[in-house]
């Protein structure tokens, strides 16, 4: 059942002073919190049995006001694996937020304290194709096994950015205690719950003069898994969801039917230019031209809109020093530019000018949350595609995703709700999930086999999601480095050292077209001597399946950003005085789902083996781990599976 309490209303300007002593800038290093002979004493955690480390205290003060929050951290080593962690990587998202006033020292087990004084660095963790996550990085001096690593800082948080207001309950590692408190913005009211609930025996959160506040105790740690859910979305957590618009929260449906009117509301206005989009259209596509037609010349010319979405910091802040703001669609089409939004919704306006249907649909992505209409939170219905009708088939559709082929959307806009606007509120829908045939990798390889070693030219073809998210990451990097992708993507498939090299240019700006890369490519040591005769692997590219899904149990659902399919086709030239002895059988694995084939057959002098693994699924419970554990051992036999080659003659049978 939802648990939720609403805060209301507004704050005084003497309630939004200071977050209390820990932490604050420039607090002096003698006020960290007093440590206890316990805390020094302390060998282990009964309720984390085999835990490297352990939180003793965490403390988040979040001010949504002053768009900041401060955070407090002591963790406990606890055995030799626990020294990892005084390797601090502290995230945050590069050219949105910041992290400052980083303050830390080491505890030794005898009580002293060794304060850090060293460099911090910025180091990249992740880039995706809308945001680079960078880290501060620092190493906290002295830790060893019984030590206390401790650390606070300041979380800067872009102005206004309070639709993403939460506290992280669960973390890595088991939390022995922690607080959280949270200044609200005081223009708006309040309403906060927890999806995943609460850490057993935590009372819910209370506002207390002008401050919510939540204290707990014996957190369990998430576990974390490969292939699981969004990292947010599986741990508990609290969300605050402010109030613009004074709407009732008591029934979801009357909610969703006043916020659907007045985003469509919104989304109209927008789009409302009339007649300058249909001089538009007439520039665009033939009035005789079939209704399909028409929208894919829009959807493409569309593509061609600089997406401020995806644009360097600097960019987009050289753009908000233009004397006026993008007021309607008729601004991005005059000015070629605009964000994703706003590119979709200049779609929208175009398509309905060519006399097509469409609308508008608000969805919330399933990158970081899976969105629940029950929760009435409408900051997670985060984004906008449009859903156009043709005949008796409906396609949904957003340029304003860059790369994206038609008929696509990008994967995290795939398999969600979302709200299909109208005058009247609008109606729940889901958008579609693409066939694994959508969105394939085809790699085929011609090779030599000399001493042992494989020598030849490889060539990997992305189509669909494979080839958009692969050209949304690289968009903005020069020729080496999207080369250094490339052959690393390569080493990625190979289960073994390789020497690649890349020898055709890629076409990085198709957004239809496939994502073709050719390679020079050495792999030494692929066969294995065995006196006169040597093994051969046949899996070449079953790399990326070599270590999926190893564990013998599952905590987490398996959780797939898209459906795919890798297909390759390997042929290898036996020379002579080698003979091919033997070949493995092939095998084929149908869980539906889950799906792999492969074939292994004498062509000539050469070995010729076809492979395909085929993933049609998104989310599979827990429950189903065995099988899928077993399926992808089952593969990695088949990938080890060897062809038997004899020097000189054949052997006798």
């Amino acid at each position: 059942m939802k648990n939720e309490r609403v805060f209301s209303r507004v704050l005084s300007v003497g309630l939004l002073c200071g977050l209390g002593s820990i932490g604050m800038r420039g607090a002096a290093a003698e006020d960290w919190l007093p440590v206890s002979p316990d805390e020094l004493q302390m060998t282990s955690e009964p309720d984390a049995p085999g835990a490297s480390a352990t939180y003793l205290y965490r403390q988040v003060d979040r001010d949504d006001s002053g768009n900041f929050e401060r955070v407090y951290v002591r963790i406990k080593i606890l055995t030799e694996g626990g020294l990892k962690y005084a390797n601090v990587e502290i995230p945050f998202m590069k050219d949105v937020e910041s992290i400052r006033s980083i303050q830390a020292r080491t505890i030794r087990p005898d009580g002293s304290g060794a304060n850090f004084d060293g460099t911090v660095y910025e180091k990249p963790i992740l880039k995706t194709g809308r945001v680079k996550y960078m880290a501060k990085a620092f190493t906290l001096p002295e830790a060893e096994v019984g030590s206390i690593l401790e650390y606070r800082y300041d979380h800067v948080l872009p102005a206004g950015w309070i639709f993403d207001s939460r506290w992280v309950l669960s973390e890595d590692l088991f939390t022995k205690s922690a607080r959280f408190s949270l200044v609200p913005n005081p223009h708006y009211a309040l309403m906060w719950s927890w999806p995943r609930g609460l850490p057993p025996g935590t009372a819910a959160p209370k506002s207390e003069r002008g401050r919510i506040r939540l204290e707990t105790h014996n957190v369990p740690a998430v576990v974390t898994e490969e292939y699981m859910p969004p990292d947010t979305e599986v741990r508990m957590r609290v969300d605050f969801v402010y109030d613009f618009g004074h709407i009732s929260r008591t029934d979801p449906v009357q909610f969703w039917k006043f916020y659907g009117k007045r985003l469509n509301d919104t989304v109209e206005h927008f789009c409302d230019r009339r007649k300058a989009m249909e001089k538009a259209i007439a520039q665009l596509a033939i009035s005789s031209d079939p209704p399909e037609t028409k929208l894919r010349k829009v959807y493409a010319r569309v593509q061609q809109i600089h997406n401020l979405s995806y644009a360097s910091e600097s960019e987009r802040e050289a753009r908000r020093e233009e004397p006026a703001a993008i007021a309607n669609v008729e601004d991005v089409w005059n000015r070629g530019y605009g964000n994703a939004e706003q590119i979709a919704w200049l779609f929208l306006a175009l398509v309905r000018a060519a006399g097509i249907d469409a609308q508008a649909v608000s969805i919330g992505t399933r990158d970081r949350y899976f969105f629940d209409h029950r929760y009435m939170n409408p900051t997670q219905l985060n984004t906008g595609v449009v859903v156009v009708k043709l005949g008796d088939r409906d396609f949904f559709l957003d340029p304003g995703v860059p790369f994206t082929p038609f008929g696509l959307l990008p994967w995290y806009e795939t398999d969600v709700d979302g709200l299909r606007l109208d005058k009247e509120g609008g109606t729940w829908v889901r958008t579609p999930t693409p066939n694994a045939s959508d969105s394939r990798i085809e790699r085929r390889g011609t090779f030599k086999f000399e001493n042992g070693t494989l020598e030849g030219k490889v060539s990997v073809t992305y189509t669909g999601l494979e080839a958009s998210w692969r050209r949304q990451v690289e968009q903005s990097e020069d020729e080496a480095a999207r080369r250094e992708f490339l052959e690393g993507d390569l080493q990625g498939f190979i289960p073994t050292g390789i020497n690649a090299k890349l020898t055709n240019s890629p076409d990085w700006n198709g957004w239809e077209t496939p994502l073709v890369a050719e390679y020079d490519l050495e792999v030494p040591g692929w066969t294995a001597p065995a006196g006169r005769r040597a093994l051969m692997p046949i899996g070449l590219f079953g790399g990326a399946e070599k270590h999926t899904f190893e564990a013998a149990s599952r905590v987490q659902p398996m959780y797939f950003q898209f459906c795919t399919q890798h297909a390759d086709d390997l042929t290898v030239e036996i020379p002579e005085p080698w003979q091919l002895e033997s070949l493995p059988k092939g095998l084929i694995i149908d869980l539906k789902g889950l799906v792999f084939k492969e074939t292994v057959e004498q062509q000539g002098k050469s070995v010729h083996a076809t492979r395909a693994l085929t993933l049609n699924v998104l989310l599979v419970d827990a429950k189903s781990y065995d099988s899928v554990r077993q399926f992808y051992q089952k593969v990695r036999t088949e990938d080890e599976a060897q062809a038997v080659l004899s020097y000189g003659r054949p052997a006798r049978r």
